[in-house]
């Protein structure tokens, strides 16, 4: 938070603002703790000094892909970063080694197809844009290098995109880790043809999202020694039974129920 002894009037500010999160206007007049800022909209309001937020005046207007170049690393600064990346169509960034993506709310098949994955492929973390094929890209370098077993967390609140996240970090692994079918189908193709079956009995509407996990997943998928997938283990955990027995309006229950009362006669 900003502090007494570093405002002044013209310092660019952030204000908390009750429609659009945060505004930043420039402090016009500093009376003890009561500081008054004209805000960009227009409007002036008076607020306490520890309720601002120092603004960075010489922050690039299209965002930085890595917020720890941002000078100040507080809740208005990486709010503004995300959006003007996401006005860009720049869903995804990176604050170190975490990569935060935002819901675009539609298609975007271009940055997922295997000429991107291909571009991954080797390339040192962060030297490309960032994407969760570069996240994949760097756990299976780790765990082929160093043979030493890799995590990748996905986490989010409803409707953020976990989900659809964690359906490119398999089908990158399955593309750097695949082999040919011989006879039937592949395990890479076994566990990512399974997401719908997971879904069916573990995904329910919620008012956030049509298509929204309601349980734990752990996926682990197993190499060998020359990086090929060998195996895979789909273990879910956290279901959330209440469901099966009380649902919200307007929400439902999980997809099965429907569509096990709307299956055809055969």
């Amino acid at each position: 938070m900003a502090t007494m002894t570093s405002l002044a009037v013209g310092s660019l500010v952030w204000v908390e603002d009750p429609d659009i999160a945060w505004i930043d206007g420039e402090v016009v007049q500093v009376n003890g703790e009561d500081i008054k800022v004209l805000c960009t909209s227009g409007k002036t309001v008076v607020v306490k000094a520890s309720n601002l937020y120092p603004k960075d005046a010489e922050a690039p207007p299209c965002g930085v892909d890595d917020m720890t170049k941002l000078a100040y690393l507080h809740e208005p600064g990486v709010l503004q970063n995300l959006r003007s990346r996401y006005d860009m169509n720049e869903i995804y960034t990176y604050t170190g080694n975490i990569l935060i993506a935002v819901n675009p709310f539609r298609k975007l098949p271009h940055l997922y197809d295997s000429h991107m994955m291909a571009q991954y492929k080797g390339a040192a973390f962060g030297e490309l844009s960032p994407h969760p094929f570069a996240v994949a890209d760097a756990a299976y370098r780790l765990m082929i290098n160093e043979g030493i077993s890799q995590s990748i967390l996905v986490s989010g609140e409803s409707g953020a995109g976990k989900t659809e996240s964690t359906k490119l970090l398999m089908q990158y692994l399955a593309y750097m880790g695949g082999r040919a079918a011989a006879e039937g189908r592949t395990v890479e193709q076994q566990v990512l043809e399974s997401n719908p079956v997971l879904e069916a009995f573990g995904n329910a509407k919620t008012v956030r999202n049509n298509n929204s996990s309601r349980f734990g997943k752990f996926v682990e998928i197993q190499f060998d020694r020359r990086g090929r997938i060998s195996g895979a283990a789909i273990r879910t955990y956290l279901l959330e039974r209440s469901r099966v027995c009380q649902v919200s309006d307007p929400e439902r229950n999980y997809h099965c129920f429907y569509m096990l009362c709307a299956a055809p006669p055969e």
